[in-house]
């Protein structure tokens, strides 16, 4: 048997479509006994509206969307899209609006993806991440009119609603310690360049470098292990390594911690590590990893609320800043006096 239609509900119940649809819809038009026979009918016929008579009749999806550009790979062993991703669940799942998520390959097909959703009216609005330099996306979203809720950090995204963090301050506050600490070269091994945070992390890296008098050094990768590995190579591999390194996020600074050991530098002793992501990950390895902390499934849920708040008055779209993350200090993280041998 095929999906059931309106007409097969009709024809079940002995009334017209007009009635089926008026019981449907919750509209007046049919008497309660009648609606309440015809909507008992469709649940036992599993009926569900079809999405293109949806958009026709201007009922919401109940739906948000969430596509991210980036391998799908390094996407599947980040600790914090998990936690991202179980915040907005709970937070949409309260409103009963369930989350449609597609991972894609770069920017020009996530604007696709935006167009056929919006056009098949799959979802009532959408979130999106990793804001890029001159984001195309954001005009994209303007121009479609979806209800659209951006995560990132301080600043502009057109008409769009902002949840946000200060990635600028947080990565003061991680050279600020590790200068009290005497560490003079900082290592930085960033994420992709086309983001805006990592474009923020490694300015105020530079700016601190001014304000302090530091040696630093930002290299970016594709936030794999794979390239945070290699890129903790190149800079342990230097006449003038540095005396702590900066992840932007926790999976690389694993992956640096695995590389130090393999190369012979001691950590603590000749190497301290701070990762800008704290996850589980961070405190099972050893030494347990400094870390910039948040409650990230906490972070989920506000961006869920935001765009729900967006979804129910486009025209108000809002601003939320949310705390900025704490640094949380473990045993990665030494003076640089201590084994050193500069």
């Amino acid at each position: 048997m095929g999906r059931p239609t309106i007409d097969d509900i009709a024809s079940r119940v002995g009334v017209s479509k007009g009635a089926v649809s008026f019981a449907l819809n919750g509209r007046p038009g049919v008497s309660e006994a009648t609606r309440a026979r015809i909507l008992e009918v469709a649940r036992e016929m599993n009926w569900r509206p079809h999405t293109a008579a949806r958009a026709l009749s201007g009922a919401r999806a109940e739906a948000a969307g969430l596509v991210i550009a980036r391998p799908a790979r390094t996407i599947g062993v980040e600790p914090f899209f998990a936690q991202l991703l179980s915040g907005l669940q709970a937070g949409l799942s309260a409103r009963a609006v369930a989350l449609h998520l597609l991972v894609v390959e770069d920017a020009e097909a996530e604007i696709e993806v935006y167009r056929r959703w919006a056009s098949e009216h799959r979802v009532d609005g959408f979130i999106l991440v990793d804001p890029q330099v001159r984001d195309p996306r954001i005009e994209a979203l303007e121009e479609l009119e979806v209800p659209s809720v951006v995560l990132g950090g301080p600043g502009k995204y057109g008409s769009l609603a902002n949840v946000w963090a200060d990635d600028r301050e947080a990565m003061l506050s991680i050279t600020d310690y590790l200068t009290a600490l005497g560490h003079t070269r900082i290592g930085h091994v960033a994420g992709l360049p086309a983001f805006r945070h990592t474009q923020r992390r490694i300015r105020a890296l530079r700016d601190s470098a001014r304000r302090l008098g530091l040696e630093t050094t930002s290299v970016p990768t594709d936030f794999s292990d794979a390239e945070g590995a290699a890129a903790t190579r190149a800079l342990l591999s230097r006449p003038d390594r540095p005396s702590a390194i900066v992840y932007d996020s926790d999976v690389m600074a694993v992956a640096g911690l695995g590389v130090a050991g393999e190369m012979g530098v001691a950590v603590p002793g000749e190497l301290s590590i701070v990762a800008f992501d704290d996850s589980v990950l961070t405190r099972i390895v050893h030494p347990a990893l400094t870390a910039l902390s948040r409650d990230t499934f906490a972070l989920g849920e506000q961006v869920a609320e935001a765009l729900l708040e967006t979804i129910a008055d486009p025209g108000n779209p809002c601003t939320v800043k949310t705390p900025t993350p704490r640094l949380v200090v473990r045993e990665s993280t030494a003076p640089a006096s201590l084994g050193k041998s500069n």
